[in-house]
């Protein structure tokens, strides 16, 4: 799935995808790194989940926004997203567009 949004990603113009990690632990360093405007992460991420990641990533890169991607459409799990400081959540299962919408309302 990783390989497929980098492409789709990457065929927007106005998005610059600057680098993947297959774990959290690659995540943080490289958002560590390189101070994204956006980190895109995965809800089941290895090591630490996304959500968790979310909340040490607003820690440590307080100028990186992060959008969760999600196959959970509840409640809890969007309550915990927001309460990690997550600037949003993508549920996987709904159309690419939406991902980029989201991505670029949270630029904006």
């Amino acid at each position: 799935m990783r390989k497929g949004l980098n492409m789709r990603l990457a065929a927007e113009n106005d998005l610059l995808v600057i680098g993947e990690a297959a774990d959290s632990d690659t995540a943080l360093a490289m958002a560590i790194a390189n101070c994204p405007d956006i980190v895109l992460v995965d809800a089941d991420m290895v090591n630490t989940d996304g959500i968790a990641l979310a909340n040490i990533l607003h820690t440590m890169c307080p100028q990186t926004s992060v959008i969760i991607l999600s196959i959970h459409d509840d409640a809890r799990t969007c309550r915990r997203a927001g309460d990690a400081g997550a600037a949003a959540i993508v549920v996987k299962s709904l159309p690419a567009d939406t991902l980029l919408t989201a991505i670029r309302d949270v630029v904006c």
